[in-house]
């Protein structure tokens, strides 16, 4: 693909990423928000995203072993070999900038993944999941309660009057 058709396709993806990457064979729910540098790697059909899924800054999705690289140049018999693993997300799901997701992981319905998760095994569902690799840490109940008295009410203000809100309020 040429430099034009490469700015073709990006601007596609910032237009709409969500139906440029249904496009490319991504399974894609109601309700997600994924931004545009999101990547889906080179086999995005082999991803499914479930209903209300965040997809933050940088997030990339593995499906395939990188790793046989070597093995290919050790056995002959590995020559033209390949391993795949389906990435499946579950509803109500929140994934943070730059979180890996690795092939052949599920993770499941009202799950948070922290910011730079590198997330390598299933992870089940009401859990927040973080580090690399990425573990549960606590249920997403759990994650409330310690952080409601920390929570604001600003999604609706405008931008002007949330940070005059947040100037005056935050400490």
């Amino acid at each position: 693909m040429g430099i034009l058709g490469i700015l073709k396709n990006k601007i596609k993806v910032a237009k709409d990423p969500v139906a440029y990457w249904r496009k490319q064979g991504v399974i894609i729910g109601s309700g997600c928000y994924i931004v545009s540098n999101v990547q889906f790697g080179s086999e995005p059909y082999l991803i499914t995203i479930g209903d209300n899924v965040r997809l933050t800054e940088n997030v990339r999705f593995v499906t395939h072993d990188g790793g046989l690289w070597v093995a290919r140049n050790i056995h002959n018999e590995y020559k033209n070999a390949d391993k795949f693993g389906r990435i499946t997300i579950g509803n109500n799901v929140h994934i943070g900038v730059n979180s890996i997701v690795m092939p052949g992981v599920t993770i499941g319905n009202n799950v948070i993944i922290g910011c730079g998760a590198v997330v390598t095994r299933d992870i089940p569902d009401n859990s927040v999941a973080v580090g690399v690799p990425a573990k549960v840490i606590e249920t997403v109940d759990e994650y409330i309660a310690k952080n409601k008295d920390l929570f604001v009410n600003t999604k609706s203000m405008p931008p002007e009057q949330k940070k005059e809100y947040l100037s005056k309020n935050l400490k």
